[in-house]
């Protein structure tokens, strides 16, 4: 009986020495991370991120096409041709205090009219080549390349192709208006749990955005509103949302 209850008692000394042990460790665990881990609330310094707006252009282009007549086209060969449309975004912050600081973005005007340009460029590429296509059906010769359909439509319309479709064709990216009002404005920010505050000066998006994010060395994630959906207005949802970070002048990393 006694070596019964000095065992037991032998086995509740030890798993009070683990839980002791286990505290202490995380304890420290704890303070490492608090005071030596790196600090994941400073967002300072410019970011860029790119929206792809690739399936969009492709989507929109493939509808208009499958109005010619007998020419098969699909959502595969529209993404053959546009490849790789994506318009860049700056994001500058500035941190000024513990967990906060001012921040300024935009969309950046000649990414997103290289973006439509090169747009633009492949859906007139793709519609030449059907329309040549719809040509030989119609028996109107051997051979109907890309440089014959362009005279051609340049003797009907007088203008090239892409300058036809860009003014009478479908609108293919978001508008400039749209992408601006959802990503240019100033203010102030702060980091709360995870969670990046935004609050908007005047002029600027919508006043308070609320986004789970997650910053990695040189990245910048944000995974999603938080707290509430989307606000309305939005021309599309842009998460996940990856910025960059970019090296300074001086070839230091911030």
């Amino acid at each position: 009986m006694r070596k019964s209850k000095k065992k037991r008692k032998a086995i509740k000394r030890a798993i009070v020495t683990i839980l002791l042990l286990a505290f202490g460790t995380s304890t420290v665990l704890l303070a490492y991370l608090n005071f030596f881990a790196s600090d994941d609330s400073d967002l300072s310094g410019e970011w860029i991120a790119e929206i792809d707006v690739t399936e969009q252009a492709a989507v929109t282009a493939l509808d208009w096409l499958q109005d010619i007549e007998a020419v098969s086209v699909s959502l595969e060969d529209m993404e053959s041709y546009m490849q790789n449309l994506t318009i860049q975004v700056n994001l500058t912050m500035e941190k000024t205090s513990r967990s906060g600081g001012t921040f300024s973005g935009n969309v950046l005007p000649d990414s997103y009219d290289t973006c439509n340009q090169a747009a633009y460029e492949a859906f007139a590429g793709a519609f030449r080549e059907l329309l040549g296509e719809r040509l030989l059906m119609a028996d109107y010769g051997d051979a109907v390349g890309q440089e014959e359909v362009e005279a051609l439509v340049a003797d009907a319309f007088g203008m090239s192709t892409e300058a036809y479709l860009m003014s009478y064709g479908p609108v293919l990216i978001p508008p400039l208006e749209d992408l601006q009002a959802q990503y240019d404005g100033s203010g102030t920010y702060e980091t709360v749990d995870g969670i990046l505050i935004r609050r908007f000066d005047a002029g600027g998006a919508e006043a308070v955005r609320e986004e789970y994010y997650i910053r990695k060395d040189a990245s910048l994630i944000l995974s999603g509103e938080a707290g509430s959906a989307a606000p309305a207005g939005r021309f599309f949802s842009p998460y996940p949302m990856l910025y960059t970070l970019q090296e300074a002048e001086s070839g230091k990393k911030p």
